[in-house]
């Protein structure tokens, strides 16, 4: 028995070094780099769109984030649509898809794939398919969490 362990020993770690020589190497620092710069991007121009909306059209800070999500949906949309969203998302990864302009892309980009199947049954039906169970789960959640505060904490 003891040789047919050493065997299969020597057979899976033949296995594992030939795996290992055919899978791709991982870029995770360089992916983790482009994350934080793409992400820390969009956050600063979402940043200078409030600051503009602030102290150049006298907002309050609740109106200069309402413009600020608002313009950032619609430069996301703009770039999904004329597809450099997606050049974007390839270099940056996460960096990309976590601020709301990932949310925007997620819901232009199927609209835009079926849109030759017509408004009803290709954007319409489409729209939400990938950003549909993020708001189903999200929404839900927020629920629970609120019963739970209001009949447990409060």
């Amino acid at each position: 028995m003891d040789s047919l362990d050493v065997k299969q020993k020597k057979i899976n770690k033949e296995y594992q070094d030939y795996a290992n020589s055919l899978s791709p190497k991982s870029k995770i620092v360089k992916n983790c780099i482009m994350a934080f710069i793409v992400g820390g991007l969009i956050s600063t121009i979402g940043q200078l769109i409030s600051n503009v909306a602030k102290n150049y059209y006298g907002m309050n800070k609740e109106d200069a984030s309402t413009v600020t999500s608002i313009t950032l949906i619609f430069i996301a949309a703009l770039l999904t649509g004329l597809g450099l969203y997606e050049k974007i998302g390839k270099r940056a990864g996460a960096g990309s898809i976590v601020p709301i302009t990932g949310f925007s892309n997620s819901i232009v980009s199927p609209a835009m794939e079926h849109k030759r199947e017509g408004y009803v049954l290709g954007v319409g039906a489409k729209l939400f398919s990938i950003a549909g169970p993020v708001l189903v789960y999200g929404i839900s959640t927020s629920v629970i969490v609120g019963l739970v505060y209001y009949f447990f904490v409060k």
